[in-house]
């Protein structure tokens, strides 16, 4: 199959799972069990893209300035500090890593 062939299979795919979600009867939606389910899997989908994004290079595992600078915030979300205050300080450490050439 050729690769537009993909993109249309793909596409027509998302489309009737998105559909699908129309059909699901609106009391199973308001239970309280599936907010807690839906929360969960949002936040645990959230945490392995982090993770990903910080760990890997490719196919490989790698301890760069992007793990450094995840610590950082990690940390500065434990002191409590505001959102855009851990996001400057995880850029600020990242770009002090990368500007001393200890993680590239």
């Amino acid at each position: 199959m050729s690769l537009w062939g993909w993109i249309l299979l793909a596409s027509f795919v998302a489309y009737v799972t998105k559909f699908s979600g129309y059909l699901v009867p609106a009391h199973l939606l308001q239970n309280e069990r599936m907010n807690y389910v839906a929360a969960t899997l949002t936040i645990g989908l959230l945490a392995s893209l982090t993770a990903m994004n910080a760990f890997s290079a490719g196919q490989t595992l790698a301890l760069d300035a992007r793990a450094g600078s995840l610590i950082v915030a990690a940390v500065a979300l434990a002191l409590r500090a505001p959102f855009l205050g851990v996001v400057i300080v995880g850029a600020v450490t990242a770009a002090a890593l990368r500007a001393a050439g200890v993680a590239q």
